[in-house]
C-alpha cells in the first residue's frame, strides 16, 4: 500500500489488494463484546421481583377467614359436616418501593426485591400461618418493570418490553415492539444501538439477522434504539453526474457507484486521480500508519485509485462504498487549456458577430 501523510492530519492511501483485505477484516463494535467484561454468571432469567414493580397477591383461607368477613369453615347439616370451598381474598396491588420493599396487611413489611414470585408467596405465606388457618398464597407480577428493556426509535410502538423466562433476544423486543417503521425499506438502512451497563455498540439490523450470535439475550435495563438512516454516497468533480445517491441495494461496490453517476468524463476527468474521501475507523488508520489523536475514534482518510492501472477495475468491483462516503474525480490537466479556450470562445463570439455585421 502506498501512504503519503499530509500536514493537515489525514492521509492518501493507494487502493491495493492489502488495503481491501485490511478493510474486510475490520469488525464494528459487536453486541458480544458488552458483557465481556462484566457478564453475569448465571444468566438472568427474567422472573425475580424488582423495585417499581406492581405485585398482585391473593390469598385462599379455610375457616375463619382473616382477609375476609365470610365465614368459610365446616357447615353443621344433620349433626355433620360438609367441607365448603376456601374463600379467594385479592389484595390491592402492592408497589414494590425504591428499597425492594412490600407491605402486606398482617404481615408488615417485607424485603421482596430479588426474589421471584413463588419465593414472595412461600414467605407471605410463612407469616400468615399463626393468624390464618391454612393460608395459601398466589401471587403474579402485574407490572414489570425491573425486567423490562426500552425499545423506542424507528420503531411502531416505542415502549417498554417485560422480559420473560423465555429470554427474549434483540429482535424479539424489536418484533414486539412493532418492527420497523419503515417496513418498505432495507433492513441494512437500519441502525441498531445497543446501551448496557453504560455501554454502547451501534450495529446495522441485517447483520444481526444475518449473524445469531449477535442476536444476545436481552437483560433488563437495556435500551434499544432502532435508528432508520437511508445510506448515501456523493460524487464530485469530472463525473458524468454530480449527485448524492442513496444506496437501494444491500452493498455496493466503488465500481457500481462510479457506474451509477455516468463514471469519469473522457475529456474531462484524470484516469489517474479518483479519491474516495472518508472518515476510517482509528484502528484501522494506525494500521496504516497515519496519525491519528489519541482519543479519536475516528479520523479522515483519502483512498486513491489509478484507473489507467487496469488491476484498479478488479479492485474498484471489491473496494465496499460505505454511508457517507465521498468519490471526487479529479480534471485532467489538460481540462485547463479546454477551459482557457473556451473562455476565450466565448468572448470573442459576440465580436466576431459584429465584425460580420459590420462587413
Amino acid at each position: 500500500m502506498i501512504r503519503k501523510k499530509i500536514s493537515v492530519g489525514y492521509g492518501i492511501v493507494q487502493v491495493s489488494l492489502d488495503l481491501i483485505t485490511l478493510l474486510e477484516s475490520e469488525e464494528p463494535a459487536l453486541f458480544t463484546s458488552l458483557d465481556a467484561d462484566n457478564a453475569p454468571r448465571v444468566p438472568s432469567k427474567n422472573d425475580r421481583v424488582g423495585p417499581g414493580d406492581t405485585l398482585q397477591v391473593t390469598i385462599y383461607e379455610i375457616g375463619s377467614a382473616l382477609f375476609s368477613s365470610a365465614s368459610s369453615g365446616m357447615a353443621a347439616a344433620g349433626g355433620g359436616g360438609m367441607p365448603v370451598a376456601s374463600i379467594a381474598s385479592p389484595l390491592p396491588p402492592l408497589n414494590v418501593d425504591g428499597a425492594g420493599n412490600i407491605r402486606v396487611p398482617f404481615v408488615g413489611s417485607m424485603h421482596v426485591a430479588g426474589m421471584t414470585t413463588t419465593q414472595v408467596a412461600q414467605a407471605i405465606q410463612a407469616q400468615l400461618k399463626q393468624k390464618s388457618q391454612s393460608p395459601q398464597v398466589v401471587v403474579r407480577i402485574a407490572s414489570d418493570i425491573a425486567n423490562s428493556v426500552m425499545v423506542y426509535g424507528g420503531v411502531r410502538r416505542p415502549s417498554r418490553v417485560p422480559l420473560t423466562p423465555n429470554r427474549e433476544r434483540i429482535l424479539d423486543v424489536i418484533a414486539l415492539a412493532g418492527g420497523e417503521d419503515h417496513a418498505n425499506q432495507s433492513d441494512e438502512d437500519y441502525l441498531v444501538r445497543l446501551t448496557r451497563n453504560g455501554r454502547i455498540a451501534e450495529m446495522p439490523l441485517k447483520t444481526i439477522e444475518n449473524n445469531p450470535e449477535q442476536n444476545i439475550a436481552m437483560q433488563p435495563g437495556d435500551r434499544v434504539q432502532l435508528t432508520y438512516q437511508p445510506r448515501n454516497f456523493s460524487v464530485l468533480g469530472a463525473s458524468g453526474r454530480v449527485t448524492q445517491t442513496q444506496f437501494t441495494t444491500p452493498t455496493l461496490t466503488m465500481a457500481e457507484a462510479i457506474s451509477r453517476v455516468g463514471g469519469p468524463l473522457d475529456s474531462l476527468a484524470d484516469p489517474n486521480a479518483v479519491y474516495l474521501f472518508r472518515f476510517e475507523n482509528a484502528d484501522v488508520l494506525r494500521r496504516l500508519g497515519l496519525p491519528v489523536q489519541d482519543a479519536a475514534t475516528t479520523g479522515p482518510v483519502v483512498y486513491q485509485l489509478d484507473m489507467m492501472n487496469p488491476n484498479s477495475y478488479f479492485l474498484a468491483q471489491k473496494f465496499m462504498m460505505r454511508n457517507g462516503d465521498l468519490i471526487y474525480v479529479a480534471n485532467s490537466a489538460t481540462n485547463k487549456f479546454y477551459k482557457f479556450m473556451n473562455l476565450i470562445t466565448t468572448i470573442m463570439s459576440p465580436g466576431t458577430s459584429m465584425g460580420g455585421i459590420a462587413k
